[in-house]
């Protein structure tokens, strides 16, 4: 989709963030300015909010619609969300609300980019609106309230059953599994791959190492503990450096890109490893193959049931906010009201963070391109079986970076998965140092 590469690189990568502090008894980073006060302007106020989800402006048109004197004008910044956001901060112009994944949240906390809105009572109380584990992770573990969460990305695999029928596979259960297939299948039809490895998209990555509990960080101490070279994160490198080895994963493709839909609408791909958002992605962006795609559980380690989580973000509260009593009105409305929240399931693919999500009607039926399969049922399971104690670090952009540089390399042939897991770690404990953030590797 058009919509697909804002929602990947909106997922600055899989869901969670600052979170240290969710899983963590351990004090929160410094950073965040204290909310002076909650106090209702006393005439018509404008808000700014800026964000990537595709049919937002139509939310924000029918909240507009009904609240004459809270008016909020959207500013679509898919093209370069983080750097927008970084200059308007230099700036001083950064709008009220701003989108920010939750892997971004700490990084974008030590440079003072949000506000605590924990002065307005309604804030703290939205805490019972939303999944726990994603309001922790929003609110640093319960040090403020600097964000509402909005949206997450349980994992789950998305497959063309009419392809797999034709070679008669049955749906993989493990990631041992999977891998037969894919053999079966390019042994069958060269130019057939059952999947493609990004190796420019650290989040995607980050999702499959969640899910094979490759815990990156912790906190205790008052340190940062660096595991991000685990073994769960070389078993998962390894796995996919096998595949690459013997070509069964196609490589020069790119999460959301016109050569990808190419591929898929070519038939050349047989599956999709992604998150519950991107379930329109198909849908817009390749009509003619409604009812050929299912999605099942994500593959497994062994017999173990856990799932990994890709993407998702929340509306923060960004600095020099001064209309924070309108601005809470408005970010609950739009990541509880279920009118909302099925308006943006519908038009951007959002998989609520709030709890009332799981009651919208939309998300207990069929979904007509999936051959009326209760697809979020998939994703329901998905959630329930994420390690919610999964944390980011504080430098987790550059992390990414390093990491991705590292991955390109290895599918061009020099070096492997498990030299870019190396790197990562290398550059995690080099840039918590640079930025004088106490770190020591291992646990």
């Amino acid at each position: 989709m058009s919509n697909t590469v804002t929602r990947i690189r909106l997922a600055g990568a899989v869901v969670a963030a600052a979170a240290v502090l969710a899983a963590c008894s351990s004090p929160a980073p410094s950073g965040g300015t204290s909310a002076a006060s909650c106090e209702p302007a006393k005439g018509k106020v404008t808000l700014q909010y800026w964000n990537t989800v595709p049919g937002m402006d139509q939310v924000v048109a029918l909240w507009n619609t009904k609240n004459p004197n809270i008016q909020v004008q959207m500013k679509n910044i898919s093209n370069d969300q983080y750097g927008t956001i970084g200059n308007a901060l230099k700036a001083g112009k950064a709008p009220e609300l701003a989108q920010v994944g939750y892997d971004e949240l700490p990084n974008m906390r030590t440079q003072d980019a949000f506000v605590d809105a924990s002065a307005c009572s309604a804030a703290t109380a939205a805490k019972s609106k939303f999944v726990p584990w994603t309001w922790s992770q929003s609110s640093f573990g319960g040090t403020g309230v600097f964000a509402f969460p909005q949206d997450t990305g349980p994992m789950a695999l998305y497959v063309r059953s009419d392809l797999f029928k034709k070679h008669g596979l049955a749906i993989p259960k493990t990631w041992d599994e999977y891998a037969a297939d894919a053999k079966k299948l390019h042994d069958a039809d060269p130019k057939l791959s059952i999947t493609f490895f990004d190796p420019n998209n650290a989040e995607w990555f980050n999702g499959l190492l969640w899910q094979n509990n490759a815990e990156m960080y912790g906190y205790s101490g008052d340190k940062w503990h660096v595991t991000v070279e685990s073994d769960q994160s070389k078993q998962v490198a390894a796995y996919w450096q096998k595949l690459i080895d013997a070509k069964l994963v196609r490589t020069d493709l790119a999460h959301g890109s016109t050569p990808m839909y190419a591929a898929y609408q070519q038939n050349q791909i047989a599956s999709y490893v992604g998150a519950a958002w991107g379930y329109s992605m198909f849908r817009d962006n390749l009509p003619d193959q409604a009812g050929k795609w299912s999605i099942v559980p994500m593959p497994t380690w062994g017999s173990s049931a856990a799932s990994g989580d890709w993407g998702g973000s929340t509306v923060a509260f960004m600095k020099g906010n001064t209309h924070l009593y309108e601005s809470v009105m408005f970010n609950s409305w739009l990541n509880t009201d279920p009118e909302a929240l099925a308006l943006e399931n519908k038009l951007g693919g959002l998989y609520p963070a709030a709890t009332a999500g799981s009651e919208l009607p939309a998300l207990s039926q069929g979904v007509p391109y999936y051959n009326n399969e209760k697809i979020f049922d998939v994703f329901a399971d998905s959630s329930k079986n994420i390690d919610t104690s999964f944390t980011w670090g504080p430098t987790q952009k550059t992390v990414n970076l390093a990491l991705q540089d590292a991955m390109a390399k290895a599918a061009g042939g020099s070096g492997t998965l498990t030299d870019a897991i190396t790197a990562a770690q290398a550059a995690a404990l080099k840039s918590m140092k640079d930025q004088a953030i106490p770190a020591v590797a291992g646990n």
